[in-house]
């Protein structure tokens, strides 16, 4: 099993879909690494060499790709920075809800959690 940046890499993937697995990495980035890195996207992980993995590693390494780690740091600190400032975007942060403008009458369900039914609302009978 391949290990690249404190990730485990599943070993039956193909390489250019292997790397998404990193946080950081999309598509447009596995395919610049692989590039770089000499690798053909359409091999499988179990193909790779140790020399293979090894240089993919470097060049995640040295290259302009901040990832796992760091990056989720980054975007941590730059949430609370938000929040501390008291902006819109922050006061959303903060309550749980939507933050670019979605609506919230209806969905939303994945910010705000499990609806909570309405006490003593009746059903309508005949």
């Amino acid at each position: 099993m391949a290990r690249i940046a404190g990730v485990n890499i599943p070993t039956q993937k193909k390489v250019g879909v292997a790397l998404r697995y990193i946080y950081g990495i999309g598509p447009k980035n596995a395919i610049t690494v692989l590039n770089r890195a000499g690798v053909s996207p359409d091999v499988r992980v179990h193909q790779l060499t140790d020399a293979e993995v090894l240089h993919i590693r470097e060049v995640i390494d040295s290259g302009n790709f901040s990832v796992e780690g760091d990056l989720r740091r980054e975007v941590s600190t730059n949430i609370k920075r938000l929040m501390d400032l008291g902006c819109y975007r922050g006061l959303r942060h903060r309550k749980g809800l939507p933050v670019r403008g979605q609506r919230t009458h209806t969905n939303a369900r994945t910010r705000k959690g499990k609806a909570i039914p309405i006490a003593g609302k009746k059903i309508a009978t005949r």
